[in-house]
C-alpha cells in the first residue's frame, strides 16, 4: 500500500514517520512532535474525500467529540488543524492492539474482561457526561494499551446530545448538535442497537446496548448476533435474544450475565438507565478468595446513591441472590472453623511506574485507594481499585494534595492551585468548591454534603457546602494553650461532630479533639503529636494514630465521645508525620480496610548537578530536609532539617568542605526558610515560636542569641535580603488576598509596606543583584508563572516562563534566570538594568524531586551548578501496606 503522506513530510510541528493504517474515516500516520520531542498519531482526511461534505462534516465531529474529553480511558486530543486543504488530528500515539485483535476469536478470562467493561464503561460514562454518544463502539475502536489500559477511539460517529437533565452540555468547547436524518443508519452492523437500526433517535442507551455486544464476545469469544447475511443480522439485532452465555463459557457467573442481558435489551427503557450505572453494576461483581484458596464470586456493595437507589434495587437483589446461593457450602464451612482462622488479607500497593508516593486515602466503602503521585515533576491524582493492580491518573488535577473521599465514594476532594477541588472518582472535569491558600492542610466530608477543611497551614478549621459557596470558622483557636493551627478533620459516624488535630507551642497543647459543625462543642480527647482517623467495627469504635513510629488504635465511643479502653499497637515501623503536617501516613475505610505506609527513613539528599544535568557529588548525609540555601560565599549551606521523632524543625549549617551538619537553633517550635545576610555573617529565619511565624536572625558562627527581626499577627514566610543588604522580601499568607508580597526595610523606622496586593497568590520573591527588578511566580493567569516586576514598582512587569513555572533564582550577574516547570530546571537569559528584556526560556535538565519536598534548589554565582533536594535510591518505592478485614486481629 503506498502511502499518501510521505516520510519526513512536515505537517506543523510534526514531522511524519510512517502510515500506520486506514479506514473509512481517513489515514493514521506516527510523526514526531519536533518540539515538544515526543511520537503522536495523526490522522488525516486524504485530500480526494475532502470534497466530500458529510464525510468531511463527519471528521469534524470526531475532532469536536474527542476533544472536549479529556478522560483516561479516552483517546487524549491534542491539536487539530489543516495540511493542504485536508483537516487532521494529532492524539497521543498508543502502544499495544485492539480489542479484536486482543481476543483475535477466542474468550477471555473473566477477569479480565471484568477489568476491560469497567475501564471501558468509566469512559462511557465521562462522554455521556459531556453530552457526547460514541454510535459506534465496537472491538475494533476499543485499543487495549500494553500496560492494560483501555482507550476508546474513533468519536467519527458521535453525536452531540443534551446532558440528560434538559440542560445543555457542559462541553468547554464549541460544539453543535448534529442530528441524523430519520431513516438513516449510523454505526457498524452487529453492534448497532436496534433503534440505529430503525433509523430511530439514538442517545446514551444505544452506547449501552454496543457494549453489551461487546463485553458478550469478550466473554463467549462468539459475536452476540452471528449470522451468514446483514439482513438475517439486522433480524437478529430486532427480534432475537444472543445464545445463553453459559453454553460457549461454563465459567461465566449468573450475575454477570444478567448484566449482559441487561445491556442488550431490545427497548432502550428497559436497559441500565446511564453508563454510570452500568459500571456501578459491574463494580459490584468482585473474585474473592477462600482461605482455602477457592473463589467465590460476590457481590461487594459501594454505598449507594440517592439516584440510583430505586434503578438498581433489583439489579443489587439479584445480585445478591445469586451470591448467597454460590457462597452458601463456603459461609458454613466458614462459621465451622475455629474463630482463630479469621484470616487477615495483608498485600502492598506501589506507586505506579518512576512516581513517588504523596499523600493517599482509601475510599469509605473500601474499594478503591485515591492517592496523589509525582511523575517527571508533574504530581496528579491517581485512583487504584483494590482489586486491579493498575491505578489510573485522573486528568485536570495537576499539582494534587491531601485527597479525601466523599461518603458515597462516588467523589474525591483534593487541594490544587489554591483551590480546594471535588472530581468523581472516574474521571471527569475537576470542579473548585471555594479558595484556600497553597498549603492547606486536610478535608472530610459529610454524609450531609458539608465539607470541612483546613485551608493554610496556620489557622482554625472552616465549613463549606460541597456544593460551592462562602467557607465559614468552625473551630476557634485557643490562645491560651498557644494553639496554632487545628488541622486533618475526620467525621464521626452521626455526620455532625469530628476529630481534628490541634497543633500548639506547648508540647502538653499538641491534641487530637472534638469539635461540631455548630462550633458548640470542644473537647480534648487525647495526647497526640499528629491527626487520628476514626474506625468502626462490630466490637465498637476505634481511634487510630501513629506514635513514635508504630500505629495505635485506641478504643472510642462515638456516642458519648469518650475514651473507653488503653490504646494498643496494631502495626510497627509506619511512617511518621514531615515537616508542617502533623498527619500520620494512615487511612481507613468505613468498611475495615486500613491502610498506611512504612516508615521509609530517610528519603532526601542534597547533591550537585552540572547544567547538562550531570550529578557531581552529594553534600551532607541524607536526612528530611526542606529549604536551604547557599552561602555568599559558596562555602556553607544553611538548610531547614526535620527532627524525625518530634517532626519540628530547626535550622542547621553545612561546611561544604567538611559534609558535617551543626544545629544553628534549638528553639522546639519549627524555625524553617534560612536567607543569608549579603556578607554571609547573618541568616535570617522564620519561625513559630510567637504562635505565628515571624522572622529572626541569628550569628552564623552560632554564637549569640535568636534576634526578632519582625514580629506580628501576620503569617510571614520566605524571605530573601537584597544583595545591598537594605530590604528584606517576604510573603505575607492573608486569608482575603491568599499571598502577598511585602517588603520590611532595613533602616529608618523598619516600618514594612506593601509590594504586591492582589486577589492571587503571589510567592518565591527574589531581588535582582542591583535591586531593581523582583523574580516571583503567581497564579493570576490560572497557574503558576514566573514573572519579573520593578523595584520599587513603577508599573513595568514582564512574565517569562511560557508554559508554568516556579520558583525563580538569579545569576550573581543579573543576566540569566532560573526557574522550574514541572521537574525541569529552566533559564533564561535577561538583561536587568534601567530596562528589562528577557529571552527564550530553555531546558537545561530533569531532575527527580521528592514531592514532599519542594523545589527548593541554589545556583552558585556563574550559573554552572546547581545544589537540589535529591531522593535517596529506593525511597520513590516505598509502597502502601493495605490491611483488609484488619479488625479481625484485634480478639488475638
Amino acid at each position: 500500500m503506498s502511502e499518501s503522506i510521505s516520510r519526513n513530510t512536515i505537517i506543523g510541528q510534526y514531522s511524519i514517520v510512517s502510515l500506520l493504517g486506514e479506514g473509512g474515516m481517513g489515514e493514521v500516520y506516527r510523526a514526531r512532535d519536533t518540539k515538544l520531542g515526543r511520537d503522536v498519531a495523526i490522522k488525516v482526511l486524504p485530500a480526494a474525500f475532502s470534497a466530500d461534505a458529510e464525510r468531511l462534516r463527519r471528521f469534524e465531529q470526531e475532532a469536536q467529540a474527542a476533544g472536549a474529553l479529556n478522560h483516561p480511558n479516552i483517546l487524549v486530543i491534542f491539536h487539530i488543524g489543516t495540511h493542504d486543504g485536508a483537516p487532521y488530528i494529532v492524539s497521543e500515539l498508543l502502544e499495544g492492539e485492539t480489542l479484536r485483535e486482543r481476543m483475535a476469536g477466542v474468550a477471555l478470562p473473566q477477569r479480565k474482561a471484568i477489568d476491560y467493561a469497567l475501564q471501558i464503561a468509566h469512559g462511557l460514562a465521562a462522554a455521556h457526561a459531556k453530552g457526547i454518544v460514541h454510535r459506534d463502539l465496537k472491538p475494533e475502536n476499543l485499543f487495549v494499551t500494553n500496560d492494560g489500559r483501555v482507550k476508546i477511539l474513533d468519536f467519527g460517529l458521535a453525536k452531540l446530545t443534551g446532558t440528560g437533565d434538559g440542560n445543555q452540555s457542559q462541553t468547554e468547547i464549541p460544539t453543535r448538535k448534529v442530528n441524523t436524518d430519520p431513516g438513516v443508519v449510523m454505526g457498524t452492523m452487529g453492534y448497532m442497537s436496534p433503534e440505529q437500526l430503525k433509523g430511530q433517535q439514538a442517545d446514551h442507551r444505544s452506547d449501552l446496548f454496543s457494549f453489551g455486544a461487546i463485553l458478550y464476545e469478550m466473554l463467549s469469544g462468539q459475536r452476540a448476533f452471528r449470522s451468514d447475511s446483514m439482513a438475517e443480522t439486522m433480524s437478529a439485532i430486532l427480534r432475537e435474544d444472543p445464545p445463553d452465555l453459559s453454553e460457549s463459557n461454563k465459567t461465566v457467573s449468573p450475575a454477570l450475565e444478567r448484566v449482559v442481558r441487561h445491556c442488550l435489551e431490545k427497548s432502550p427503557e428497559e436497559r441500565f438507565h446511564s453508563a454510570r450505572d452500568l459500571a456501578f453494576a459491574i463494580e459490584s461483581l468482585s473474585g474473592t478468595t477462600t482461605s482455602s484458596g477457592q473463589t467465590v464470586t460476590i457481590a461487594t456493595l459501594p454505598a449507594f446513591r440517592p439516584h440510583t437507589r430505586e434503578r438498581l434495587g433489583w439489579i443489587v437483589a439479584s445480585v445478591l441472590l445469586l451470591a448467597l446461593l454460590t457462597a452458601i457450602p463456603f459461609i458454613v464451612s466458614y462459621f465451622r472453623r475455629a474463630p482463630s482462622e479469621m484470616s487477615v488479607v495483608r498485600f502492598s500497593v506501589f506507586p505506579p511506574e518512576k512516581t513517588s508516593f504523596d499523600s493517599f486515602a482509601v475510599s469509605p466503602d473500601g474499594h478503591r485507594l485515591a492517592f496523589t503521585a509525582a511523575a517527571e515533576g508533574k504530581r496528579e491524582l491517581w485512583v487504584r481499585p483494590l482489586g486491579s493492580l493498575a491505578a489510573q491518573a485522573l486528568p485536570g488535577t495537576e499539582d494534587a494534595r491531601n485527597p479525601f473521599w466523599s461518603p458515597d465514594s462516588r467523589y474525591i476532594g483534593f487541594f490544587a492551585g489554591g483551590k480546594l477541588k471535588k472530581i468523581e472518582a472516574t474521571g471527569g472535569s475537576a470542579i473548585t468548591v471555594c479558595d484556600v491558600l497553597l498549603e492547606s492542610r486536610g478535608g472530610a466530608w459529610s454524609r450531609d454534603g458539608v465539607i470541612v477543611f483546613a485551608p493554610q497551614v496556620r489557622g482554625s478549621l472552616y465549613q463549606v457546602s460541597a456544593n460551592g459557596g462562602a467557607p465559614t470558622p468552625v473551630t476557634t483557636l485557643d490562645e491560651s494553650h498557644q494553639e496554632s493551627t487545628h488541622r486533618w478533620p475526620c467525621f464521626l459516624p452521626d455526620g455532625r461532630h469530628f476529630i481534628y488535630f490541634a497543633g500548639s507551642l506547648q508540647s502538653e497543647g499538641r491534641a487530637v479533639y472534638l469539635g461540631s459543625l455548630d462550633g458548640k462543642e470542644t473537647k480534648r480527647l487525647l495526647s497526640a503529636d499528629a491527626s487520628a482517623e476514626y474506625a468502626t467495627s462490630a466490637e465498637g469504635g476505634y481511634l487510630i494514630f501513629e506514635h513514635e513510629r508504630k500505629l495505635m488504635a485506641q478504643p472510642f465511643d462515638a456516642s458519648r465521645f469518650q475514651i473507653i479502653g488503653e490504646p494498643f499497637p496494631i502495626a510497627d515501623q509506619v511512617s511518621g508525620a514531615g515537616l508542617g503536617q502533623s498527619h500520620s501516613d494512615v487511612s481507613v475505610s468505613a468498611s475495615g480496610v486500613l491502610s498506611y505506609r512504612s516508615d521509609g527513613g530517610s528519603t532526601a539528599q542534597l547533591a550537585w548537578f552540572d547544567r547538562a544535568g550531570k550529578s557531581l557529588g552529594t553534600v551532607g548525609p541524607p536526612g528530611e530536609y526542606s529549604f536551604f540555601a547557599l552561602s555568599p560565599d559558596e562555602k556553607r549551606v544553611a538548610l531547614t532539617r526535620i527532627d524525625p521523632q518530634t517532626g519540628t524543625s530547626d535550622i542547621w549549617v553545612v561546611d561544604l568542605s567538611q559534609g558535617a551538619p551543626v544545629r544553628l537553633t534549638f528553639d522546639p517550635a519549627n524555625d524553617d526558610g534560612p536567607v543569608w545576610s549579603p556578607d554571609g555573617s547573618r541568616i535570617v529565619f522564620d519561625s513559630n515560636r510567637a504562635g505565628h511565624y515571624d522572622f529572626y536572625q541569628k550569628l552564623a558562627s552560632g554564637g549569640g542569641n535568636d534576634e526578632a527581626l519582625l514580629q506580628s499577627s501576620d503569617w510571614k514566610f520566605a524571605p530573601d535580603w537584597s544583595s545591598d543588604g537594605r530590604y528584606i522580601v517576604y510573603v505575607v499568607n492573608d486569608p482575603k488576598n491568599r499571598g502577598d508580597l511585602w517588603i520590611l526595610p532595613l533602616f529608618g523606622e523598619r516600618k514594612p509596606m506593601p509590594f504586591l496586593q492582589t486577589k492571587f497568590f503571589e510567592r518565591g520573591a527574589k531581588f535582582s543583584p542591583d535591586v531593581r527588578w523582583i523574580a516571583y511566580h503567581s497564579d493570576e493567569s490560572g497557574k503558576y508563572e514566573v514573572y519579573v516586576q520593578s523595584f520599587p514598582p513603577s508599573g513595568g512587569k514582564w512574565q517569562i516562563s511560557p508554559g508554568g513555572g516556579t520558583n525563580p533564582q538569579w545569576r550573581r550577574d543579573g543576566k540569566e534566570i532560573y526557574y522550574w516547570a514541572g521537574n525541569r530546571l529552566m533559564a533564561v537569559e535577561v538583561k536587568a538594568g534601567a530596562s528589562f528584556e528577557s529571552g527564550v526560556s530553555r531546558a537545561l535538565f530533569e531532575a527527580r524531586v521528592p514531592g514532599s519536598f519542594g523545589l527548593d534548589y541554589a545556583v552558585t554565582h556563574d550559573g554552572q551548578r546547581f545544589l537540589i533536594t535529591n531522593p535517596v535510591a529506593g525511597a520513590a518505592a516505598t509502597p502502601i501496606t493495605v490491611v483488609i478485614n484488619w479488625m479481625a486481629d484485634l480478639k488475638k
